[in-house]
């Protein structure tokens, strides 16, 4: 939205632009950065991804850490911890992660086996792991279907992801065809189309 990230040949991520709620992740004082401050804590980044006001980084150890603002449960830290966090925070409970990507107020993960994880806001059906699953996950969870993911993309209100055969399922708001499934459908889908 608001910010940009970069990772560096060495594994360390830069990031510009606001700091506010922290999304810059380098100190508690949410000052906008017109050049590149160093990410806290992050040496063995492979992959980077700036959301709304949220980042997510895959280290080469397969954890994911977040950082900037939390109070959808989109830094997946913690059951019931919902704060900012200004500098990298260790994801809940995801060891093999290939790829991140934060959306606006939640974030998914492409496991190594396919799998396909997403944690924070869920209203809209975002999460994918429930025909009737709409509440806000703290931690993250499965995505119901999905199991030879390559690549994921979390939006505003919904997410779709590459399959291996090169086909695409998406889930959550499809209010604006944005789920592609159908020439006249745009209804939510809490499971990917």
């Amino acid at each position: 939205d608001s910010h940009t990230c970069a990772v560096l040949s060495g594994g360390t991520v830069k990031c510009w632009g606001s700091g506010s709620y922290g999304r810059l992740g380098y100190s508690s004082s949410g000052a906008t950065q017109y050049t590149p401050v160093s990410v806290d804590n992050i040496s063995t980044a492979t992959s980077v991804s700036a959301g709304y006001r949220h980042t997510c980084a895959v280290l080469s150890s397969g954890t994911v850490k977040c950082w900037g603002y939390g109070y959808y449960g989109q830094l997946g830290y913690s059951s019931s911890e919902n704060s900012n966090q200004y500098t990298p925070v260790l994801v809940s409970g995801i060891s093999t992660a290939t790829a991140v990507s934060a959306g606006d107020h939640h974030t998914c993960a492409v496991l190594s086996g396919g799998t396909v994880k997403c944690w924070g806001y869920g209203y809209y059906g975002q999460l994918g792991y429930s025909s009737s699953g709409t509440s806000t996950q703290y931690t993250p969870v499965l995505v119901s279907g999905i199991s030879t993911a390559t690549a994921v993309s979390a939006g505003d209100y919904h997410t779709c992801a590459v399959l291996s055969g090169g086909t695409v399922k998406c889930w959550g708001s499809g209010s604006y065809g944005q789920l592609g499934y159908s020439s006249s459908g745009t209804s939510t889908k809490y499971t990917p189309v």
